[in-house]
């Protein structure tokens, strides 16, 4: 068996006290769907596998690799919970379970969640005996059903094209918390770099007479802010200011304290819940913001009010051995690591809500992220259900992460299929893009990534028409397509306008979001690219052919680049899909530093 993810999973909200639940658990598969009549959650002796937790059935690192239909699957764990914990509230996290999950504790069910993509939380303490624990878990994850938001999870048993293989049931870490029956709730972090302040709020449960609220910010080890609150409210908001009127701080000075993939400083927040004389300690949380803003105007993006131009590169985040799943915690920061030292300062996370400890190392190290959701294949009223359920989660979880500048919630008219005239599903398009902002108002979201856009914050296009470097009418024509205003707009590269009927450009950025793709074999891959070259050489220098047409263009504020490693069938990447470069970053680095030269014609 593999060795299990131990890192802290929620690194948003910490406390101290935790257990990890990762690891061996027994499995099964139901494929008769015969689990519930037949009380598998009361039963040991029908668990005939081993799996190790987070590794979805499909992957190596489960031990299990059977990549065939299963629709219906079973775990079933032991544990003990510290008796040190027996005046307290347990909760049992599930960081994702896709799709439908169903929580049995000790023979008793306890929970349903439904969604592929986010966290969920039990308080399972009304179930547990304080002795040996019982933790059973039915998954339902229908292979074929094309309304339910997949991703590039394939509806067919074989990996094609741009579609891979399945994850089904835990693909994230579980684990048990003890809080006190009054506790912070929620923790919301708004930065505001324009007055200087983050707007704390936080809501508390559980019984507040007599209580009060501590918060203390600090940077870089020293503390900056300290608030008290006397809770009177469950709810309760603060503006604590940080630069005090010092000229260092703000971002007149380089970056000042500001967060940017440059300098990305973090600031340190702890809030603490006790009695008003300090007699007892409820809880204490750590988390920890940047002070970022992200804005259009001019045609442009602005980061922390400073046109900022995107260099970003197409992340699906897939590992060989673990599918969705990354094998360790190190292994979600060497994805930025690399992309980083090839000169990109941000990815579109595509098609896939990834595990908060990414957006941890995207924070710490700097690194812009589109937040992107698994999309349905097709549309129905379910569908956008589904899809408008999971963002509301998406956002509650990752509202706090300085890293995300941008929310993608439809990719390439996918789960809206007919939307260039269609009506209704224009209606879920501009639904998802006004949701995003009333629930997010300090973000940009794309109304549908690479053509058919209804109202959005950037215009983002897919153009993969550069073809190969023999082919020279192709290459100056996808040339001429980005070359201005003009031509990106007219401009139809998969046979489908820019925006969707009834809908045009009113000024806002327009960036190239898909491209490139060069397929190049390195060891015994096989696959396909939108382009194929034969050797290091050609790989390099046909990067630089594509490169220099997005840089000639007077009218492109950004960039997308596809993508950052191969998957599967795709060899496309500018890594392997074990993380092998294709060729010396340094040179990738040095093309993709050559946009100083052309930002000051945008």
């Amino acid at each position: 068996m593999s060795v299990p993810r131990n890192e802290y999973p929620r690194p948003q909200l910490v406390r101290k006290d935790w257990m990890n639940l990762n690891g061996e658990w027994d499995f099964a598969f139901d494929d008769e769907n015969i689990g519930v009549k037949d009380k598998w959650f009361q039963k040991e002796n029908v668990f005939d596998r081993k799996i190790t937790v987070p590794f979805a059935y499909q992957t190596k690192l489960s031990g299990i690799q059977d990549p065939t239909f299963h629709d219906y699957v079973w775990y079933r764990r032991e544990f003990m919970v510290p008796r040190s914990w027996n005046s307290e509230r347990i909760m049992l996290h599930f960081g994702a379970v896709d799709y439908r999950a169903w929580i049995y504790i000790n023979g008793q069910y306890a929970g349903f969640h439904e969604g592929g993509n986010t966290s969920f939380t039990l308080d399972i303490t009304d179930y547990l005996t304080w002795g040996n624990e019982t933790v059973v878990v039915k998954v339902e994850d229908p292979s074929t059903d094309e309304t339910i938001p997949r991703g590039k999870q394939f509806w067919m048993e074989k990996s094609d094209s741009i579609w891979y293989t399945r994850t089904t049931g835990i693909w994230q870490t579980v684990w048990l918390e003890p809080v006190s029956p009054t506790r912070i709730a929620k923790l919301r972090l708004t930065p505001d770099i324009d007055r200087g302040d983050v707007i704390v709020e936080f809501e508390v449960s559980g019984d507040i007479t007599g209580k009060k609220a501590e918060i203390e910010v600090s940077f870089q080890g020293e503390r900056v802010a300290r608030d008290t609150i006397e809770i009177f409210e469950t709810f309760h908001k603060r503006a604590i200011n940080l630069y005090n009127r010092k000229i260092f701080r703000t971002a007149f000075h380089h970056d000042g304290w500001n967060w940017t993939p440059e300098n990305p400083n973090l600031f340190d927040i702890k809030l603490t819940l006790t009695d008003v004389d300090d007699q007892f300690n409820y809880d204490e949380i750590d988390s920890y913001f940047g002070m970022r803003k992200v804005h259009i105007e001019n045609g442009m993006v602005y980061l922390n009010n400073k046109p900022y131009y995107q260099k970003l590169v197409l992340d699906q985040g897939y590992w060989p051995e673990g599918l969705l799943t990354a094998p360790t915690d190190e292994d979600l920061k060497k994805d930025i690591e690399l992309a980083l030292e090839m000169g990109f300062n941000g990815c579109r996370k595509h098609q896939k809500v990834e595990d908060p400890r990414f957006l941890y190392w995207a924070d710490q190290l700097g690194f812009l992220v589109w937040g992107e959701c698994a999309a349905s294949p097709s549309y129905s009223e379910d569908a956008a259900a589904r899809l408008t359920k999971e963002w509301i989660e998406i956002i509650e979880r990752d509202y706090n992460h300085p890293s995300i500048v941008a929310w993608v919630p439809v990719n390439e008219s996918w789960g809206v299929p007919f939307i260039k005239a269609n009506k209704q599903q224009q209606h879920h398009s501009l639904a998802m893009y006004h949701l995003i902002h009333s629930l997010d108002p300090t973000r940009l979201v794309i109304s549908n990534d690479g053509w058919e856009l209804t109202e959005t914050d950037i215009c983002a296009i897919h153009n993969y028409n550069h073809g190969s470097a023999d082919e020279t009418a192709k290459y100056e024509a996808f040339k001429e397509s980005l070359s201005t205003k003009e031509s990106l707009l007219e401009s139809k590269p998969a046979n489908r306008g820019i925006y969707a009927d009834g809908f045009e450009h009113k000024g806002e950025p327009i960036l190239l979001t898909e491209f490139g793709g060069i397929g190049f074999k390195v060891g015994e891959d096989n696959g396909w690219g939108y382009t194929s070259v034969k050797d290091e050489q050609e790989f390099i220098s046909d990067y630089l052919r594509v490169m220099e047409a997005v840089y000639a263009s007077k009218a492109l504020h950004g960039y997308c680049y596809t993508q950052l490693t191969d998957v599967e069938q795709e060899i496309n990447g500018l890594l392997s899909y074990n993380r092998g470069p294709k060729c010396e970053l340094s040179k990738i680095r040095e093309i993709n530093n050559m946009w100083h030269s052309n930002i000051v014609k945008l």
